[in-house]
């Protein structure tokens, strides 16, 4: 944690983590307007006026409190795709190196196979056949860059797999689930790691991207891509309601990014001992 507080990108991308925690963690329970209500009345109004830090839209929805609401869906979205991405990215990487030469040839093929297909067309297919949900987004970002880890991680389970300290336990009659829980993840676990902030960063943006196009959040449900969806019909007289959101996605992903940027210094000790690579 010190090493990533003393790097700028890391510095800023934990804020951006915690910010966006502490957001979905307080929106449970307090907003300063209901997210969902809606006033005519107060319809239009700039920010900071009647009591609306950032203004409010046609129908009088209060904007910060409909971001707060949102933060929820991407935080959601954001943690749920990477344990998914690690569930299935560790799961096809141990199989296609443990596993007979045929059956790992076949993972093999099967990861080639599917990194060639988006992970938003997969998205519009689920949401096609199930619907378009939270979970339908999870689903699809989580197995499309699951399989992105795998092939990061298979070649770094195979190389830690060739140790000799790995072949003395496999020798020893250590089993596989102990060799894979003592040797094998401790060893790829900063290569995950990053990998996961990654996937972090692009669940957050094709969230907001498939919530925007219709596949995706709810219309009734608080979300950034909603938001955006719904006021850019306005965008030439209210500019403001669109930057909200817009600049909270891209900062949320930026901040991920750079979090990714500066766990890998952080992990490499190639970086931190400034060897040439």
């Amino acid at each position: 944690m010190a090493a990533l507080l003393r790097r700028p990108a890391g510095a800023f991308g934990l804020t951006v983590l915690a910010t966006l925690a502490f957001a979905s963690l307080v929106s449970v329970w307090w907003t300063p307007f209901d997210p969902r209500a809606t006033d005519i009345r107060a319809a239009w109004l700039l920010p900071l006026q009647q009591g609306h830090l950032l203004g409010t839209d046609r129908v009088g929805h209060d904007q910060f409190s409909q971001l707060l609401a949102g933060s929820r869906d991407t935080l959601l979205a954001a943690v749920g795709s990477a344990v998914v991405a690690a569930v299935v990215g560790l799961l096809l990487a141990l199989t296609a190196v443990s596993a007979r030469r045929w059956v790992g040839s076949v993972v093999v093929q099967v990861i080639d196979l599917m990194i060639a297909f988006p992970g938003l067309i997969l998205a519009m297919v689920l949401a096609a056949v199930y619907g378009g949900s939270l979970a339908t987004v999870v689903a699809a970002v989580g197995i499309s860059a699951g399989v992105a880890v795998a092939r990061v991680a298979r070649g770094e389970i195979a190389a830690v797999a060739g140790q000799d300290y790995v072949l003395a336990a496999r020798a020893a009659g250590a089993s596989t689930a102990r060799i894979v829980r003592r040797h094998l993840l401790p060893n790829i676990a900063p290569t995950l790691i990053v990998q996961l902030s990654l996937v972090m960063a692009l669940a957050v943006l094709s969230e907001a991207t498939l919530t925007y196009l219709g596949y995706g959040s709810a219309p009734s449900t608080p979300s950034w891509g909603g938001l955006l969806r719904t006021q850019q019909d306005y965008i030439g007289a209210r500019p403001l309601l669109v930057v909200w959101p817009g600049a909270a996605v891209a900062l949320t992903v930026l901040g991920f990014n750079l979090l990714g940027d500066a766990l890998r210094e952080a992990t490499d000790p190639r970086i931190r001992t400034g060897a040439r690579v």
